[in-house]
């Protein structure tokens, strides 16, 4: 695994790779996972600056593929997105996580957004840090 500079948590956008993803196969205990490959493939490619990549061991959506989460401090949506493929979306996700740094609430234009991520949206999970006038609605 390639070490990465780490930015700072307040202007860090996580890009969180489900490792433990079998995308619905049945995998020997000994056998790397479609996850850990997804994860691996990232890591290899060229990391957008102020993205971090973290592997977290379940992001509880096995039924739905191999799973990618968003996320980006107290002030931004955090976004879960599925069915990503591990050949075939490493650098999607990539210019996708790119897009979501370059804005200040998460949130990345419906026309900007790679196309997977239009129709594979699992949740969007709104800021910590959200008005309160919107928490009622």
């Amino acid at each position: 695994m390639k070490e990465q500079a780490l930015p700072s948590i307040g202007d860090a956008t996580q890009l969180l790779v489900c490792v433990k993803c079998r995308r619905g196969q049945e995998i020997p205990a000994d056998d790397r996972r479609p996850g850990q490959a997804l994860y691996d493939r990232i890591t290899d490619m060229a990391v957008p600056e102020g993205v971090r990549v973290m592997p977290v061991d379940c992001l509880q959506n096995c039924d739905h593929g191999c799973t990618v989460a968003l996320r980006g401090g107290d002030d931004r949506w955090t976004y879960v997105f599925a069915n990503v493929d591990e050949a075939e979306h490493p650098e999607m996700i990539l210019k996708g996580a790119a897009r979501y740094s370059a804005t200040s609430d998460g949130v990345i234009p419906w026309r900007e957004r790679p196309e997977h991520f239009k129709r594979n949206c699992v949740a969007r999970i709104p800021p910590m840090n959200q008005p309160l006038e919107a928490e009622n609605d």
